[in-house]
């Protein structure tokens, strides 16, 4: 963190220019926002975000080329969900760390989760754009990482999507994507690369194309779905595809669904068994906890947990998480033995136990110091090379940091990270 600044703008702070803020990125995204914007964004040094990129591009390059986890991962599909035509790599990626105070006393890094999916890269730049413009920040601050600046960004964003193909011939594909939170998101993206958004489940099959309508009604071909749905939203939700996902369809997916679920928390236990990654918390499948290897990788991990193993036994330094979920859906606090039993055993592997990170407050805000997630955007375009592109933050007070979970206070949620 950078102290000298953050002084500086808790000084500065006024309501309007907060007030100013939320107007701009509202026009800015075709909003209104349906999330809780943070009234600071956080200023740190380049090499600490550079150290975070680097961090998560080793994590995923190790996966990648770990044989042995991408065949489990990829027996995790739920069935009917894998997807034809697999891309050799994801070109999207995700990596969120949390701050943490090590035993030494020092402020270290910790992964909270990495994910082969897009995030908000076109909302997220507006926002950047948004808080420089309502509280004056200096112009030498900076936002984008690898060596991108607001051209290069863009360009590799358009590469990564649409592939070369024609803008017409290139959708963003969500489920219901005009009342999804993310909209905003959506808004920026096609008004930046001149493509449509379109509910998956509107898609038209024809012979061995698929089609979207225009907003003409025009039955239009399908080269290349910018993919924004999620495998658990189309469950959780009984959409019927029109289409089988599995047939070798004559298109390109941006986003290959299936590295959804080959990079995911599925790779955490992996990770953390390998020992190359302190970063890594320990973690295993509730299967493994339950059968016993797995409790005993976590106490020879240092991990505290009770001695008893009763039903009433609460495991207080452990989290529980479904495998695949998004913004943090279904993670418990402290979960007992009784719960974690009544999951049946033929799904005990798709959720995981993992040390539970207390984040470390570093923002010093007018509501005391709140805690910082932040988040890694990588793009991976075709023919191209993993790239740190820009990063997000997160912040809270509370025990979850999604924006959902902070909703009542403030000077926490969705925000951004500026550097020197």
């Amino acid at each position: 963190m950078i102290p000298e600044l953050r002084s500086e703008f808790n000084t500065k702070f006024t309501s309007r220019a907060y007030s100013e803020l939320l107007a701009d990125i509202d026009r800015r995204c075709n909003g209104p926002i349906q999330f809780r914007v943070a009234e600071t964004p956080i200023f740190v040094a380049k090499t600490f975000l550079d150290d975070l990129a680097e961090e998560g591009a080793r994590l995923a390059r190790h996966l990648m080329a770990d044989r042995a986890y991408l065949a489990a991962a990829r027996s995790a599909i739920p069935q009917g969900y894998e997807v034809a035509n697999e891309t050799a790599h994801p070109h999207f990626l995700t990596a969120d760390f949390a701050l943490v105070r090590a035993p030494s006393g020092d402020l270290v890094p910790r992964l909270v989760e990495i994910q082969a999916f897009p995030s908000v890269f076109a909302y997220q730049v507006e926002l950047c754009h948004a808080y420089s413009a309502a509280f004056d920040l200096p112009r030498s601050l900076g936002i984008f990482l690898g060596g991108l600046d607001e051209s290069s960004y863009w360009d590799l964003l358009r590469q990564t999507i649409l592939g070369g193909r024609d803008e017409e011939n290139v959708v963003l594909a969500e489920v219901d994507p005009l009342h999804q939170k993310t909209f905003p998101d959506f808004h920026v993206t096609s008004r930046r690369l001149g493509i449509p958004i379109v509910d998956i489940a509107s898609l038209e099959p024809v012979g061995n194309k698929l089609h979207y309508r225009d907003a003409n009604g025009r039955l239009s071909p399908i080269d290349r779905i910018y993919n924004r749905a999620i495998a658990d939203e189309l469950i959780a939700r009984n959409v019927h595809l029109p289409f089988d996902p599995g047939h070798p369809w004559d298109v390109e997916w941006a986003g290959h669904p299936n590295w959804y679920f080959l990079i995911s928390k599925f790779s955490i236990p992996w990770l953390s068994r390998s020992r190359q990654f302190s970063v890594v918390p320990p973690a295993v499948f509730v299967s493994d906890f339950l059968a016993g290897s797995g409790r005993q990788f976590l106490a020879d991990s240092g991990v505290a947990l009770p001695g008893t193993m009763e039903g009433e036994t609460v495991y207080g330094d452990l989290l529980l998480k479904p495998l695949f979920s998004f913004a943090g859906k279904g993670i418990e606090f402290e979960p007992s033995r009784a719960r974690l039993e009544a999951i049946p055993a033929g799904e005990r592997s798709a959720y995981l136990v993992q040390q539970r990170m207390r984040f470390e407050p570093t923002i010093v805000t007018p509501f005391g110091l709140t805690q910082a997630e932040i988040r890694i955007l990588y793009l991976w375009p075709d023919g191209g090379v993993l790239t740190p592109a820009m990063s997000l933050v997160r912040l809270g007070r509370g025990k979850m940091m999604g924006v959902d979970h902070n909703k009542s206070l403030k000077w926490v949620g969705a925000s951004a990270a500026f550097y020197i």
